[in-house]
């Protein structure tokens, strides 16, 4: 069990919200007050770059700079990309380039996770958020650990889930306490696969929640999580405040913003960033998040492990997300995701169950590392519906738009020559924060990772996929088998040790 001890407890959620955060934490990565978002210099990127017409030379230059290096760019740099989104033969070369770069860092893997909302309880009054405080529309609830025991026996014995991203409401019923035995429980649940009867089960849990003091983080580290991933919803100081009322725990901007500061510090070394994109101008967004990657490359020489794109949708109670001045088309998603994939070279970049099937197949080309499927996000949807394509409004954050399984899934990726990854060794061999970010800038990382997702893909082919599915993964397979028999010989033995004990039944074996 974790130890706790040095948690601060609360007595009810008034007591949680005034006195939650730790300025001290937030003033030592904030030195003489200055913040790293800096607003001035953000505004002048769009209207003295972006907003200019395109020069082809330095474009072709940064974008060069991108590829060869795998570095973070400067704000600057983004702004002279954005400049040329709206030139056909310019974007054209970015989003060649975005999947060549892609394919360096990470090969032709798709990650694949579950989302699995352990409880909405929450003292914030976020105005787009159907988890809101005061949102009587809202069904509230809060998994006892036998109810998300019945969750994990769907993810993992049914579906074939290897990976969650557990989320959670801020609010004292689900404390860091809470969290860390929500996890422990995660990876204690065992099933039994339904083709084979082999043992299957959830292998990491990374975590969406509010932003946690030091000595909380520490506490998650110590049972085995995973990426923390926080979503900043705005960097627009203004509009945040706007959106997040003073009284809330979460209309603290420094606090949320040095979150990831407080995860290093700890060593939560994966870190997930996110903005809601259709909350303010998108341009703004993706320059600020380049600022955050930099700030946190220049304190801990760690990025951000994954940027997650996630788009406002409708939720419950609240008329936000139809009303935004901000809201962004397909078009300019996928512009977003080829400016990301440039900005920030070495990311992982997640594309959730929020787009429709088009707009996700449409960016699986331009720099897309992750995504969820088969997801249901009502609490407690897994095991009270039979069919997880259903939904209901008033037990979601919000509505999905892609509910397609995890086999059709699988399926169509293969169909297109890319591999479905299920691996997690990477956390358990310690492969995270500053050990990964060398091997993924050089492309080893993505070559030895490949290894690994076909012992997985193999694991889930023959434990959960249906006839067809199976059939267009074999002869992926076999592909991929010849490739890294070309790519490491010596080692291709070993390899094939590994993959035939997986055949004859063996589990979670990995590099």
């Amino acid at each position: 069990m974790a130890d706790v001890s040095k948690i601060r407890k609360f007595k009810d959620a008034a007591d949680y919200t005034r006195n939650f955060v730790v300025q001290e934490e937030i003033d030592k990565y904030l030195p003489g007050g200055k913040h790293f978002i800096d607003d001035a210099q953000i505004c002048r990127c769009i209207s003295d770059i972006a907003e200019k017409p395109a020069d082809p030379v330095r474009v072709r230059e940064i974008i060069a700079k991108s590829e060869s290096t795998c570095e973070t760019l400067l704000p600057e740099e983004t702004a002279v990309l954005m400049s040329a989104v709206n030139d056909p033969q310019l974007f054209a070369e970015m989003s060649a380039a975005a999947d060549r770069i892609k394919k360096k860092v990470y090969d032709n893997r798709i990650v694949v996770f579950a989302p699995l909302y352990v409880a909405n309880a929450c003292v914030n009054g976020c105005r787009y958020c159907g988890f809101r405080e005061g949102n009587a529309e809202q069904k509230r609830r809060v998994l006892t650990m036998d109810e998300l025991k019945e969750e994990i026996d769907v993810l993992a014995g049914r579906i074939g889930h290897k990976r969650l991203i557990a989320v959670y409401g801020e609010h004292p019923t689900t404390s860091t306490e809470y969290i860390a035995e929500t996890i422990e429980t995660c990876y204690n649940r065992q099933v039994k696969a339904p083709k084979t009867g082999a043992p299957v089960g959830i292998r990491r849990v990374n975590v969406n929640a509010a932003p946690l003091p030091v000595e909380d983080l520490r506490v998650l580290k110590s049972v085995g999580i995973g990426t923390f991933q926080v979503f900043q919803e705005t960097y627009n100081r203004k509009l945040y405040e706007s959106m997040h009322p003073a009284w809330s725990v979460k209309g603290n901007y420094d606090w949320r913003t040095t979150c990831f500061h407080r995860c290093m510090e700890a060593g939560v070394d994966d870190v997930g960033l996110g903005v809601l994109y259709g909350l303010c101008d998108w341009r703004y967004e993706l320059l600020a998040t380049v600022m955050h990657a930099r700030d946190l490359e220049r304190w801990f020489n760690i990025g951000p492990h994954t940027l997650s794109f996630p788009r406002l949708e409708p939720a419950s109670g609240t008329k936000v997300p139809e009303e935004s001045p901000w809201l962004i088309d397909d078009d300019t998603f996928a512009k977003i995701i080829v400016l990301a994939r440039l900005s920030v070279p070495y990311t992982g970049i997640i594309i959730t169950a929020r787009e429709s099937p088009a707009s996700r197949n449409r960016v699986l080309g331009y720099g897309m590392t992750q995504l969820d499927c088969s997801s249901n996000i009502a609490i407690k949807g897994y095991s009270d519906f039979e069919n997880e394509a259903h939904q209901e409004k008033d037990r979601q954050q919000f509505m999905l738009g892609d509910t397609r399984s995890l086999d059709e899934m699988v399926r169509y990726l293969a169909s297109r020559g890319t591999i479905t990854s299920f691996c997690t060794a990477g956390y358990r061999c310690g492969r995270t924060g500053g050990c990964i970010m060398d091997a993924l800038k050089t492309g080893r990382e993505g070559k030895f990772c490949k290894i690994n997702a076909v012992l997985t893909f193999r694991e889930w082919l023959d434990d959960f996929a249906s006839d067809e599915t199976r059939k267009i993964g074999d002869a992926l397979i076999e592909k991929e088998l010849a490739g890294i028999k070309e790519w490491v010989p010596k080692f291709y033995p070993s390899v094939m040790k590994q993959y035939e004990a997986t055949c004859r039944g063996e589990r979670d074996l990995f590099f």
